[in-house]
């Protein structure tokens, strides 16, 4: 149960009623709509990483779940396990992002990716030992849209947890990449 209470939807401004009408019912967005100056830049910049990012949808994927689960947000992970799934991920291949860098099953890119996040969830500052390579791989661009993917999701499973947002009524329903169009 969540420890405050979701935004009152009565108490909703006519610009949160608009945003909230076009997204899906997540409970995220009505916890966040008790900040409603936060809820549009909150949404806007996770968007521009899931539409408008040049990172591999799976490998994004991989990055976001691996946050989830170094930070223990079951909502996150609950919510991308979903978006995974819907842009190809297989069961085995969120297996093995749970276990970490070292599972067997992953590309070369993703055992760089898992390594990468977790040095910066861990360390904060990614080592030489991960971000030479990463850049290598990468290149600058993409490096700096992981790194603040990563960024992002930290902050999106810590805000999760402190305020114990509840996984919706039959599970994850977040978007639907697949009906949406978008594709690996």
């Amino acid at each position: 149960m969540a420890r405050i209470p979701y935004a009152d939807p009565a108490q909703y401004d006519d610009k949160t009623v608009h945003l909230l009408s076009r997204m899906a019912p997540l409970n995220i967005f009505k916890m966040m709509a008790n900040a409603p100056g936060l809820l549009r830049p909150f949404v806007d910049l996770g968007s521009a990483f899931l539409f408008e990012g040049k990172l591999d949808p799976v490998t994004r994927e991989c990055a976001i779940l691996r946050v989830g689960y170094i930070s223990k947000a079951s909502y996150e992970t609950a919510q991308h396990e979903k978006i995974g799934r819907d842009v190809g991920m297989s069961n085995e291949l969120i297996e093995a992002v749970k276990i970490g860098p070292e599972a067997d099953g992953l590309s070369d890119e993703q055992r760089l990716t898992l390594a990468y996040v977790d040095d910066l969830v861990i360390n904060v500052k990614a080592g030489d030992a991960t971000f030479q390579p990463a850049l290598s791989h990468f290149g600058a661009e993409v490096l700096q849209e992981l790194t603040l993917i990563t960024g992002y999701y930290m902050m999106v499973c810590r805000f999760l947890e402190t305020f114990e947002v509840d996984t919706e009524d039959g599970g994850a329903a977040g978007l639907n990449m697949q009906a949406d169009g978008i594709r690996p």
